[in-house]
């Protein structure tokens, strides 16, 4: 999986979290389709925001609301009115969907990154991520993009290993390039999450578009505060999700939300690959796929049946959470000075 990094320092260079990743879970033979690029994964410094590894996993690192009523398929474009939440309003005339105000002084006080601020480690690390799943997706000098990569499936094996901290994390990040637009999808339909999350109330979305080949999908998406971020909800929740995710319409809201930006990303926040069976067929809906697996939790056997699983997609890389660099006196993203 890692790659073999050259330095003419005397002094030894640390193992990279791919490296130390690569020594816990011996996958390399479920990973051959793996690029020589690996993503960089999320450090859990002592300082940083991510819990320790005795900790619980920061996936839900505050009580979350329960997900708002959905508005009914026959009127997917309804205003939603708000229901304790002050930060939604309607959009501007001539404007499709709905404008939602992220409160990012409550997003780094629970945890996550804050698009706009002084440099962090967690913000390095999210940098470094972003940077691979870019490269895969557009493409670099000496490398072409891989095919459907602007779309990336995120999951983990179990519940509670932050794939929706990582989910939102990636695209905070992605928000802040200057070129590139992102969707964030709540394909989580058993517990969606993002929206309460973000303090965004609930609509139609997701199950909505794929049920009525009809809608729009891109009038369902909702704009946020951050100019380069939209959101699209999970929408309407029926007993038969998994069969409509594995529909051909799913491909077609995808790729329609793929081809109506091309420098657009659109990440899809899935429920656990070993939980729960939407996973399996989103995998073959997606270009590349982001696995997180928790340091001090993940299975070695249970990410091996996580990624057979997911196998519908060849492109995967791992996300390591809740780890620590041991014996690393300067804290990652301490080069600007600023400290956290």
């Amino acid at each position: 999986m890692g790659h073999e990094v050259k330095t003419t320092s005397p002094r030894p260079l640390p193992a990279s979290l791919i490296e130390r990743a690569s020594q816990a879970y011996d996958f390399g033979d479920l990973l051959k389709a793996a690029p020589a690029a690996p993503v960089f994964l999320p450090e859990a410094a002592p300082s940083a925001r991510f819990a320790q590894p005795a900790a619980p996993a920061p996936q839900a690192p505050h009580p979350v609301a329960q997900p708002a009523a959905q508005a009914p398929l026959e009127d997917p474009l309804a205003p939603i009115a708000p229901k304790g939440h002050s930060n939604v309003r309607s959009a501007p005339r001539g404007a499709t969907g709905r404008i939602a105000q992220i409160d990012l002084e409550h997003l780094r006080d629970i945890g996550f990154l804050e698009p706009g601020a002084a440099p962090s480690t967690l913000s390095e690390e999210f940098r470094l991520a972003k940077r691979q799943i870019l490269l895969s997706a557009f493409g670099g000098r000496n490398a072409a993009p891989i095919e459907r990569a602007r779309a990336i499936l995120v999951c983990s094996s179990q519940p509670n290993e932050g794939k929706t901290f990582c989910s939102i994390n990636l695209a905070l990040s992605l928000s802040a390039e200057r070129d590139i637009e992102t969707v964030l999808i709540d394909a989580d339909v058993a517990k969606p999450e993002i929206l309460s999350i973000l303090g965004i109330e609930g609509g139609p979305g997701l199950m909505d578009a794929i049920g009525n080949p009809e809608i729009n999908t891109e009038h369902l998406l909702i704009q946020t505060s951050l100019p380069a971020l939209k959101i699209l909800p999970t929408g309407r929740r029926s007993h038969d999700d998994t069969e409509l995710l594995s529909s051909a319409r799913t491909e077609d809201v995808i790729a329609g939300l793929l081809a109506a930006n091309p420098r657009r990303i659109v990440i899809v926040d899935s429920a656990p690959a070993l939980a729960a069976s939407p996973a399996s067929v989103l995998a073959q809906h997606v270009g590349q796929i982001v696995m997180v697996v928790r340091a001090d939790k993940t299975g070695e056997s249970e990410l091996r049946d996580a990624i057979s699983i997911l196998d519908g997609c060849k492109h995967m890389q791992l996300l390591l959470n809740g780890a620590t660099y041991s014996g690393v006196t300067a804290k990652y993203g301490s080069y600007y000075g600023y400290g956290g």
